[in-house]
C-alpha cells in the first residue's frame, strides 16, 4: 500500500511540476511574441523616418534650400556611422547589465532623434537627429538578439523559428514604415514626424514587458564572446561578402531612393520622380517590395535546412543580377506596353523572392559562432557592426551614383556589389555543420 502511495504522489508531483513548466514556457513565448512585435514597431518608425526625411528634404529643395542626392546620401552614413560605433559599446553592455533597460533607452532616443528633425531646416540639426537615431537602434539590436539568443537555449527548434520571426518583423517593419510615413505625411505633413516619435515611444513601452526577466552575465564573459566571435574563421571570411551585401541594403533601403522618386523629374528614366505629384505612393511601393521578399524568406526556410549554406548563399547572390536587368528594363519602359512592363515586374518579382534568402543564411553562420556560453551579447554586436559598415558604404554609393545617373545608378552599383560578393563568396571557410537547423542547435 505504502509503495501504491508513493507512486501516487509522486505522479502527482511530476504533474503539478508539468503544469508549472508548460506555465513558465507559455508566459515565456507570450514575452517573447512581444519582443519581437517591439522590434516591428522600432522598424516601422525607422523606415518611416527614412520616408518622411527623403519627403521633406525634396520639399526643402523645391523651396530654395540646397539639397541634392549627395545630402541625402551622407545623412543615411551618418545614421549608420552611429550604429556601427555604438553597436560594439552596446553589446558589451547588453553582457554586463540588464539588456531590458539598454533596449529602452534606445527607442527612447530614437523618439528624440526624429521629433528633432522636424523642428529646424538646418543641416547641423538634420545630421545629429540621424547620429541620435543611428545610436537609438544600436541600444536596441545588439541586447534584443542577446535576449532572443539566451531566452531560447533550451530549445534550438524554437531559436530557429524566434530568429525567422526576427527577420520577417524587420521586413514587416520597413514595409509598414515606408507606407506610414508616406500616408502620415500626407494628412499632417511635417507633423508626422510627431507620430513616428510615438511609435518610437510605444516600442519602449513594449520592450519594457516584453524583455522582463533578462539577465547580465558580467564584464568578463562579455569580452569572451567578442572574443570567440571575432577568432571565428568561418565569419572573418563570411565578413566581407555579408558587407558586400549590406551595401546593397545602404543603396536601396536608405532616403535616397525616395528622394529620387518624389523630386521633380529630370531626366527620361521612367522611375525618375515617377511619385512628384503623389509621394504617397512610395510607401505603396515600399509595402509590395517588404511582401515579396517577405514570402521568399518565408519560402526559404523550408529549403535551407535541406541544403548547404554556402550554395544557398551563392544562388541568392547570382539572382541580384537578373533582379537588377529586370529593373533596368521596368526603368525604360516609359514608352512600352502597360502589360509588357507588368509582365517583366511580375518576373522580377519571382527573382527577388530568390535572393531573399541570404540573410538568413548568413544570420545562420553567425549563429555558429556564439557557441553554447555565455557573452552573446558581444557577439551579436558583430551583426550590427557589419550591416552598418556595408550600409554606410551603401549609402554613400547612392548618394553619388544617384546624383549622376538617378536609379540607373543604383542598379550598376547593385550590380558591381553583388559581382564582388560571389567572387568573396568563394573564399568562405567551409562550416563545420551544414544544415540550417544545426547551426541554430550549435549556438
Amino acid at each position: 500500500m505504502s509503495n501504491g502511495r508513493e507512486k501516487v504522489g509522486t505522479g502527482l508531483q511530476r504533474h503539478q511540476q508539468g503544469k508549472f513548466e508548460a506555465a513558465k514556457m507559455d508566459k515565456q513565448a507570450r514575452r517573447l511574441a512581444i519582443t519581437i512585435f517591439a522590434h516591428a514597431v522600432l522598424r516601422i518608425a525607422s523606415s518611416a523616418s527614412g520616408v518622411l526625411i527623403g519627403i521633406y528634404l525634396a520639399r526643402l529643395s523645391g523651396h530654395g534650400l540646397r539639397v541634392d542626392a549627395g545630402l541625402l546620401g551622407i545623412l543615411g552614413a551618418v545614421s549608420f556611422a552611429a550604429e556601427l560605433i555604438a553597436s560594439i559599446p552596446f553589446g558589451i553592455a547588453s553582457d554586463a547589465i540588464s539588456p531590458r533597460w539598454l533596449m529602452v533607452g534606445g527607442a527612447l532616443i530614437g523618439a528624440l532623434a526624429v521629433q528633432l528633425f522636424a523642428l529646424s531646416s538646418h543641416t547641423a540639426v538634420f545630421f545629429l537627429s540621424r547620429a541620435l537615431e543611428g545610436i537609438g537602434v544600436a541600444a536596441v539590436t545588439p541586447p534584443l538578439l542577446a535576449y532572443l539568443a539566451d531566452a531560447t537555449s533550451h530549445d534550438s527548434s524554437l531559436r530557429a523559428r524566434v530568429m525567422s520571426f526576427f527577420e520577417l518583423s524587420l521586413l514587416a517593419g520597413l514595409a509598414l514604415g515606408g507606407l506610414m510615413g508616406s500616408q502620415f505625411w500626407d494628412r499632417f505633413d511635417v507633423h508626422a514626424f510627431s507620430f513616428v516619435a510615438i511609435a518610437y515611444l510605444l516600442c519602449a513601452m513594449l520592450l519594457l514587458l516584453g524583455a522582463k526577466g533578462s539577465q547580465s552575465h558580467g564584464s568578463h564573459a562579455a569580452l569572451q564572446g567578442l572574443l570567440r566571435a571575432i577568432k571565428d574563421p568561418s565569419v572573418r571570411s563570411l565578413a566581407p561578402v555579408w558587407l558586400c551585401v549590406n551595401a546593397v541594403v545602404g543603396l536601396w533601403l536608405g532616403p535616397t531612393l525616395p528622394f529620387l522618386m518624389t523630386k521633380r523629374p529630370s531626366g527620361s528614366q521612367y522611375l525618375d520622380g515617377i511619385f512628384a505629384n503623389t509621394p504617397t505612393e512610395v510607401g505603396w511601393l515600399l509595402l509590395g517590395y517588404s511582401a515579396v521578399f517577405g514570402a521568399g524568406v518565408f519560402g526559404w526556410s523550408f529549403i535551407l535546412p535541406r541544403m548547404q549554406i554556402r550554395s544557398a548563399m551563392r544562388i541568392c547572390l547570382s539572382a541580384m543580377v537578373p533582379v537588377c536587368l529586370g529593373l533596368y528594363a521596368i526603368n525604360h519602359s516609359g514608352h512600352t506596353a502597360t502589360y509588357i512592363r507588368w509582365s517583366i515586374t511580375a518576373a522580377t518579382a519571382l527573382l527577388i523572392m530568390v535572393e531573399s534568402g541570404f540573410t538568413p543564411a548568413a544570420l545562420a553562420w553567425l549563429a555558429q559562432s556564439l557557441g553554447p556560453k555565455s557573452g552573446k551579447g558581444a557577439a551579436m554586436g558583430i551583426y550590427s557592426v557589419l550591416l552598418s559598415v556595408g550600409a554606410i558604404g551603401g549609402s554613400l554609393l547612392a548618394g553619388a551614383l544617384g546624383k549622376n545617373w538617378s536609379v540607373d545608378g543604383l542598379l550598376l552599383g547593385t550590380v558591381l556589389l553583388a559581382a564582388l560578393a560571389l567572387i568573396l563568396l568563394h573564399k568562405v571557410t567551409d562550416l563545420k555543420v551544414r544544415p540550417f537547423e544545426e547551426s541554430y542547435e550549435q549556438a
